[in-house]
């Protein structure tokens, strides 16, 4: 059992000033056909804030690579995180979590990221696929009751559509969409959740985590309904027909 990350990843936390430790595997489960859970121990000081993901280095040798997934939920007495991974693709991370076994080893840095709640706002829009989940529901958590918060999730069919419980304080709506074979890039399943509902009143705050091209029309869509740029935190987490960087994020030329 290893009990220091490679020096490679050592390297990459240092020089993102962040933490790289051995995390070993403590249950697996598939939550939907489409959502894998991962349960890692030896992790939670990599967990950060709701919002906050980590870097899970995947493969062997030369052909090690980093997804970057965001964390659902950290446990700081078990010293463990779990994470919620889309299989709904073909993908080094995607095949990581489908076949990845308890005790298992695999190295993770972080917290990576820079998008948290804004505690200020009075209601949070989350709007995305079936990859936010995990960190929508952990930011959705996190929020100070009472409080407001709306999920808009494009799923590829309903029994992909996960929910969470949260304080009975907390006002939660949530809205699935179901895909209907349109593709990833397609913007027309969030764009149409986004018209279903009218804002609440007084302040909000907008955090659109998708597909590449989803996420810009969203936050096109988002401005003509009135909000300001600085109500709007985007994260893309993939783009179709172009596989992530060696960074785990997708490529924005």
């Amino acid at each position: 059992m290893r009990t220091s990350p490679a020096p490679t990843s050592l390297a990459l936390a240092e020089r993102l000033n962040v933490q790289a430790v051995v995390a070993t595997i403590a249950a697996t489960q598939d939550l939907s056909p489409r959502l894998r859970e991962v349960v890692l121990s030896g992790a939670a000081v990599v967990a950060g804030q709701a919002g906050n993901d980590v870097m899970v280095v995947v493969g062997d040798g030369e052909s090690r690579t980093n997804r970057r997934y965001s964390v659902r939920s950290v446990d700081t007495v078990a010293d463990t995180i779990t994470l919620w991974i889309a299989t709904n693709h073909e993908g080094p991370g995607a095949t990581w979590a489908t076949t990845a076994e308890v005790g298992d080893q695999v190295d993770l840095v972080g917290p990576r990221g820079k998008i948290t709640l804004d505690p200020l706002a009075d209601w949070h829009l989350f709007i995305g696929d079936v990859t936010a989940l995990a960190s929508f529901y952990r930011m959705a958590e996190a929020i100070e009751v009472p409080g407001k918060a709306i999920f808009i999730v494009e799923v590829d069919h309903m029994e992909d559509a996960v929910t969470a419980a949260f304080d009975e304080g907390l006002g939660v709506t949530g809205i699935f969409v179901e895909r209907r074979g349109r593709d990833y890039h397609d913007p027309a399943g969030a764009l149409a959740g986004l018209s279903a509902f009218d804002f609440p009143e007084h302040e909000g705050h907008a955090y659109v985590f998708a597909e590449f091209n989803v996420v810009k029309a969203v936050v096109t869509a988002l401005r003509d309904r009135g909000l300001s740029d600085e109500q709007i935190n985007t994260k893309a987490f993939y783009r179709t027909g172009r596989a992530n960087a060696t960074n785990g994020e997708p490529v924005k030329d």
